[in-house]
Formats: C-alpha cells, sequence, structure tokens
C-alpha cells in the first residue's frame, strides 16, 4: 500500500511541477516581446508531454491562453489561433514517455511549422487583407516568414527552459524521481 502512495504522491508533484512551468510560461506572454516571440507553443508541447490527465493537458493551455488574452486582447482569429496550439498539446502526445533533444527539437519544429501554415491561412482566409487567389495566399504567406522565425525562436527558448527545467527538477529533487516512480511499481 505505501508503494501505491508513494507512485501517486510522485505523479501529483511532477503534475503540481508541471502545472506551475505552464503558469509561470502564460504569465510571459502577457510580458513585452517580439510578435509571436512567446512561450505559447512551447507550453502545449509541455503540457501534452507531460501531464498525464489528458484533459488537463488540453485545458490547461486553453485556460492560459484565454487569461492571456483578456490582457493581450481577443481578435477574430482567436478559435483558430486556439485550436493550433492545441494541434501543439497532441504532437507533444507523442513526446511523451519518449523525451530526448531530438524529438523535443522535432515536435517544436513541427508545432511551428503547422502554427504558421493554419494562422497565415487564416489571415487570408478571413481578414481580408488579401486577395483570395493563389498569388493573394502565397504573398500572405511570404510576409508572415518574419512572424514564424520569431513563433519558432520563441519555441524553441521557452521549449528547452520548460524540458530542460522539468528535467533538473527530476533529476534534484527526490519526490520528482521518475526511478521512484518506476520502482513503486516494482514494490508490491
Amino acid at each position: 500500500m505505501n508503494a501505491e502512495i508513494s507512485k501517486k504522491e510522485n505523479l501529483l508533484y511532477r503534475t503540481l511541477l508541471a502545472l506551475v512551468l505552464i503558469v509561470l510560461a502564460a504569465a510571459l506572454r502577457i510580458a513585452p516581446h517580439l510578435w509571436n516571440f512567446t512561450p505559447v507553443g512551447a507550453m502545449a508541447l509541455f503540457s501534452g508531454a507531460v501531464l498525464r490527465d489528458r484533459r488537463l493537458a488540453f485545458f490547461f493551455p486553453l485556460l492560459a491562453l484565454f487569461a492571456g488574452d483578456l490582457f493581450v486582447g481577443f481578435h477574430k482569429l482567436i478559435p483558430i489561433v486556439y485550436a493550433s496550439f492545441l494541434v501543439n498539446v497532441v504532437i507533444g502526445l507523442w513526446l511523451r514517455d519518449r523525451r530526448t533533444i531530438a524529438r523535443i527539437s522535432l515536435a517544436t519544429l513541427l508545432g511551428a511549422i503547422q502554427f504558421f501554415i493554419v494562422t497565415n491561412f487564416a489571415v487570408w482566409q478571413f481578414l481580408g487583407g488579401y486577395p483570395h487567389t493563389g498569388s493573394g495566399l502565397v504573398a500572405c504567406y511570404i510576409v508572415g516568414i518574419p512572424l514564424f522565425w520569431n513563433t519558432l525562436g520563441g519555441d524553441a527558448l521557452y521549449a528547452a527552459l520548460l524540458f530542460g527545467g522539468y528535467a533538473l527538477a527530476e533529476r534534484l529533487i527526490p519526490a520528482l524521481h521518475a526511478s521512484a516512480q518506476r520502482a513503486t511499481t516494482t514494490d508490491h
């Protein structure tokens, strides 16, 4: 019975640490920053990769986005932007139990690319700043390239901080040791 309590405590501590890191990342979104250089994409990846409860993994980034938008402001493309960040959560699910630097890097790149494709298409389709032609769509994507680099840079920096900080905490704080969680499943 003690092993089961220990496993539950380990999961609780790991979840609380992940949620604290997500809240910190969400708070940084309202700080002054370059356009699209935010922790939101990395936060969504991290949430999918680390939070064991899938409902929390999807809900918490949405809550963080909404809370940030109370300060930043709302716009017409919010539903599409939120949906795109939920895709990042799904990409993060692919990282579960397989978090390596290479996989996190690939997930970060995929998240930034899908965000660029989805949101620029939405700008072209719904905001009326570009003609609804093939050349208008291409022009929209070309104008968005600097924002893509900002998105990728922000995602890469914050993914390194979130995943790196979490891995460091797992190594330094005994209650978070992944080996403690595995050991409790074999101690019956």
